[in-house]
């Protein structure tokens, strides 16, 4: 693990993102609610919350943080049969929290996975990335594109 002793404490926040592509009966059954396990996105906004906080157990050189606020947002793309995730988590600490936001997303994609598997193995995760992050040594970041 880096040292991080020398650092200084500041205000760190990041934003991931990513989707997963369901088809047309994991879209349809997630629209109806007709998942047996359950709400399907309430349960992947926990399990964001859970992955963003437990993030040093799955990530090994990943500091523990204190983490200080979580936002987990979804956009469903009916076209597309598409859901959009996007996990933001804010730290006042030594060190960044990008894998945190992103352990989120894939937490959150995995998640809902999981709960509509039993409509068929095709879908697809897709695009986890950074979108942005402030604070820390080396400064802001936003994602070009």
């Amino acid at each position: 693990m880096v040292d991080i002793t020398g650092k200084g404490i500041t205000q760190r926040t990041a934003k991931a993102a990513g989707s997963i592509l369901l088809g047309p009966d994991a879209f349809g059954a997630l629209k109806r609610g007709a998942c047996p396990k359950g709400d399907v996105l309430a349960t992947a906004k926990v399990a964001a919350i859970q992955a963003v906080k437990s993030t040093p157990a799955t990530i090994p050189m990943c500091h523990p943080i204190l983490i200080e606020g979580v936002e987990v947002d979804f956009v469903l793309d009916e076209p597309g049969e598409t859901v959009g995730v996007t996990v933001a988590v804010k730290s006042t600490g030594k060190t960044g929290v990008e894998m945190e936001a992103l352990c989120g997303v894939a937490g959150a994609c995995l998640t809902i996975y999981d709960m509509l598997k039993y409509t068929g193995k095709g879908m697809t995760i897709d695009r986890i990335r950074l979108i942005e992050k402030t604070g820390g040594r080396r400064g802001d970041y936003k994602r070009p594109d």
